[in-house]
């Protein structure tokens, strides 16, 4: 027997997508602000995954200057037709002048080049495309409903995709307005067909403890649809803000070659109260079909914490999450732009060019990050510090946006060192412990977290902590979980220095 365990991708990997092709199933999840964009990972069993690659990894390719925290990319949909990949997203918060919206890309190989976005006249959020059996094609999303009947009532449009001219065209058609009346954010919907019949797979209730999966049906692709009279189909709102896992929704459905479903779908794990410094999640859940209607973790009515893979043979796992974490893992991300714009590898570690971007704007600083994938974890970054200049420093950054963020830092003065422990708290900038150090050319930066308590240490020494809770979404607002990384930055001054990353070690505890 082989089971896998919940979370199937642990950290912030929300809003997951997936196909299947062949005997390998594929997974896209979002990823906002932070560039490469669109981690894509395929697993031959639902049980191991491994990332492939990013769909958005060329600046040419997107723009995302000046996008802020929490907006950026959205929602992936990842489909497979006639021997070609498509992906259709939305890019949220672009400024004035810069391309932005509902768009579409496509690679014959997902783990190689992706194509430049195709822009598509379409508002709203959260697309998804569908291929009918007499070979259209069909592009649906989520916008505002344009005559609501309450408060955040959303619409789910549909409309014919043409592939050959790279356009939209037709009559539009609302075919959802919501499961519930009252409901909000219908959202992430997903068109399938099974047995003659379409379904409407769809969230409900926003992106955090009211989420939900609801489904829907029609003898037609164009409607009207029906709702299951069970919806929600899944939900863990009524279990709780003590549940172990709280906004469970935004599904997407495969089916495997040996006939049996699965659904993949966001949740958060709490601890330390209700917080989720984590941020959301990707989760396996199994799907029977019953009169007609999908029935998500049959017998239990919620996400499992372990799942049983029939016909999963034992494989080789993937690459351990502990351990140093040299350049070329796919886990590296930076903010808005590409890593190879102020870094390079060197060794282990890396070469990183001090930039004047603050880590406070919107733009691209020079910060190597990963995300936090456990509650309890050590991290250790050793850092060359001597080509640093005065007025310039380096640090540890724990991240989940400009206005929010703790670091462990060293900032360079014109006598000596200063070590500080830093917090950020909606805009407002805290020095929480500062001591003058002996100025020295290495110096090792480090985290010890332990569910919500974050040490900070400089060469083995805690110099102060931090409180997660103050740092997740359930605080700070936003949809991310926190990043972890080292950043250099000149606050601002021109600067021709560089500092070196010749470890960084993530170690789960």
């Amino acid at each position: 027997m082989v089971y896998v365990e919940n979370p199937i991708l642990p950290g912030c990997y929300p809003d997951p997508s997936i196909c299947r092709v062949g005997e390998y199933y594929y997974l896209v999840t979002s990823t906002f602000e932070v560039f490469p964009a669109l981690p894509l990972f395929r697993s031959r069993d639902l049980v191991t995954w491994e990332q492939i690659g990013h769909a958005i990894d060329r600046p040419d390719q997107m723009s995302f200057d000046g996008v802020k925290s929490s907006q950026g990319i959205f929602a992936p949909t990842i489909r497979h037709y006639d021997g070609v990949f498509y992906l259709v997203c939305t890019l949220v918060g672009t400024p004035e002048g810069t391309p932005g919206g509902n768009f579409l890309i496509t690679a014959t190989d997902p783990a190689e080049s992706w194509s430049d976005p195709i822009w598509l006249d379409a508002d709203g959020i959260d697309p998804s495309i569908f291929f009918d059996t007499d070979g259209t094609v069909w592009i649906h999303g989520t916008r505002l409903a344009e005559d609501p009947e309450w408060r955040q009532q959303t619409e789910v449009w549909l409309r014919q995709y043409d592939p050959q001219q790279e356009v939209l065209r037709g009559p539009e058609t609302v075919i959802w307005t919501g499961a519930l009346k009252g409901g909000i954010w219908a959202e992430a919907p997903h068109l399938f067909r099974k047995d003659g019949e379409y379904f409407l797979l769809a969230a409900e209730g926003g992106t955090a403890h009211h989420h939900s999966v609801m489904i829907a049906k029609s003898d037609n692709l164009t409607g009207p649809y029906r709702g299951n009279p069970g919806n929600p189909i899944l939900t863990h709102r009524h279990l709780g803000r003590h549940c172990d896992v709280v906004g469970a929704g935004h599904a997407d459905l495969v089916e495997a070659s040996d006939g049996t479903w699965w659904a993949v779908l966001l949740g958060m794990r709490t601890y330390g109260g209700y917080h989720y410094n984590l941020g959301r999640e990707t989760f396996l859940t199994p799907v029977v079909w019953e009169d007609g209607w999908p029935i998500f973790a049959p017998g239990e009515g919620r996400v499992p914490h372990r799942v049983y893979v029939p016909g999963a043979e034992a494989r080789e796992s993937a690459p351990p999450l502990s351990g140093v974490i040299p350049p070329g893992d796919q886990r590296w991300t930076a903010l808005r732009g590409p890593i190879d714009s102020f870094a390079q590898p060197v060794g282990e570690g890396w070469e990183i060019a001090v930039r004047p971007t603050r880590i406070t704007e919107p733009s691209t600083p020079a910060f190597l990050g990963v995300r936090q994938q456990h509650m309890d974890v050590d991290i250790t970054a050793k850092v060359i510090t001597d080509q640093l200049e005065a007025g310039e420093r380096t640090g540890l950054l724990i991240r989940q946006s400009e206005s929010d963020h703790a670091t462990v830092e060293i900032h360079r003065g014109h006598h000596g060192d200063t070590a500080r422990v830093t917090h950020r708290q909606a805009g407002q900038h805290s020095i929480l412990h500062e001591e003058p150090v002996e100025a020295s050319q290495k110096v090792t930066l480090g985290l010890r977290a332990r569910g919500q308590d974050y040490q900070l240490t400089i060469n083995g020494a805690s110099i102060g902590s931090i409180d997660g809770r103050l740092l997740d979404t359930v605080s700070t607002g936003g949809f991310l979980g926190l990043w972890i990384g080292v950043f250099a930055t000149s606050d601002g001054a021109a600067t021709t220095s560089t500092v070196t990353l010749t470890s960084f070690e993530y170690t789960a505890r």
